[in-house]
């Protein structure tokens, strides 16, 4: 007997998982309607006073969308989305995976695969938002033009909501991993190039007076309207902007460094100054990796793939991003990159980060700065900033 449709193989995984109670998530990708806002779908379920519903979330490059709707209701639209105006689908439960998608010549089909291991339940609270680190009606946020009176994106800031959700996650994990749970002293914090203030806030509503943090913008228009937002709102005892440049030397001894889309060499700039100023947490996500292209000379099995431009400045940019993590090895730091938001809201999304490692000594550094050299005599890379300010030769 011949197999169903994938499409309907696949609504059938969906039906089981929904009866069962073993949905976990479901995303609806490869959109191919009208709208050119629309990204994705996700659907999760949610448990309401009026029962069991699937709540799904249309994501828009400038919003999100939610509604709610009863099990049969909610599989029936994504009958209607699967395969229509969105050709792949991904199905998650605790037991296995099923996703569908549709080849480049239009055939459809369906794979099944065995979960490793049982994720964590989904969440069915409908009201999520006592989860947000970031309470979204902070009057700064609405002051900054992130959010409307109602706590809701305002057009267009959707995906900065999100990244300041996600920084803020990120920066309590990092706190807490580096100096406890409730530091005895006040962290002094600087964030180096900190623009218009969103992740600065951010870190001052997370860490309160818990943190000294200083604003570092070269834009004294900036830095003005930032002064104002954190005056207004009583904050100003624990969060100040000043101007100055990304290059120059943070205000005095720091715990945590952070420089977010520095561009190029200015990520370098800003790791050397905190470590000069002591900081035991560095959190860069670097930008614009214009230093190291130019001298690439890579090893002759590498030289036919770098001929073209787009394998080049990738390259370019991995390296230049993997040199860093290994210089900081070698100041005695233990390091981390990740991708730290989705490529929706900035392909610039890579964070490093460097905790000071108090097992490191001279021979895990000294080993570091050989592995730095070895890898930049691979390309042909005899220089690089953060190495220059180090006093470290890539050469050897």
């Amino acid at each position: 007997m011949s197999q169903p449709p994938p499409r309907e193989r696949f609504l059938a995984a969906l039906r089981t998982a929904v009866a069962g109670g073993a949905l976990s998530k479901l995303t609806l990708g490869k959109y191919r309607g009208a709208d050119t806002t629309l990204r994705n779908v996700y659907v999760r379920p949610v448990e309401l006073k009026a029962g069991p519903h699937l709540c799904f979330v249309w994501r828009h490059t400038d919003r999100d969308i939610t509604k709610n709707l009863p099990p049969e209701e909610g599989i029936g639209e994504i009958g209607r989305l699967l395969g229509g105006s969105f050709l792949d689908a991904h199905l998650f439960t605790p037991a296995q995976s099923v996703q569908f998608e549709t080849a480049p010549n239009g055939r459809p089909r369906v794979r099944f695969k065995t979960a490793d291991s049982a994720p964590p339940s989904a969440s069915t609270a409908h009201d999520r938002a006592k989860d947000r680190l970031i309470d979204p009606s902070s009057g700064w946020l609405r002051d900054l033009g992130v959010t409307d009176e109602q706590g809701r994106p305002r057009s267009g800031a959707a995906a900065k909501l999100r990244q300041i959700q996600k920084f803020a996650e990120i920066l309590q994990q990092l706190v807490r991993a580096s100096f406890g749970p409730d530091p005895v002293d006040a962290l002094r914090v600087a964030d180096m190039g900190s623009g218009k203030g969103y992740l600065t806030f951010a870190m001052a509503d997370l860490l309160g007076d818990r943190a000294s943090i200083t604003g570092v913008e070269r834009r004294p228009d900036l830095v003005a309207t930032c002064n104002q937002v954190a005056a207004a709102h009583g904050i100003t005892s624990h969060l100040t902007f000043q101007a100055g440049d990304i290059t120059a030397q943070p205000p005095g001894q720091l715990d945590v460094l952070i420089a977010l889309h520095a561009c190029n060499t200015a990520t370098d700039d800003a790791l050397f100054a905190g470590i000069n100023a002591g900081a035991r947490l560095l959190i860069v996500a670097p930008c614009c990796h214009q230093e190291v292209r130019p001298q690439l000379a890579p090893a002759p099995v590498l030289a036919p793939a770098l001929r073209h431009g787009i394998f080049a400045e990738r390259q370019a940019e991995f390296l230049t991003d993997a040199l860093r993590t290994l210089l900081l090895e070698a100041q005695g730091f233990e390091t981390q990159a990740f991708e730290f938001i989705s490529t929706e809201h900035t392909a610039k999304n890579l964070m490093l980060i460097a905790r000071l490692d108090p097992s490191s000594n001279a021979s895990t550094r000294a080993a570091a700065i050989a592995r730095a050299r070895e890898l930049a005599a691979l390309y042909g890379v005899k220089t690089q900033a953060l190495a220059r300010h180090l006093g470290i030769d890539l050469v050897g």
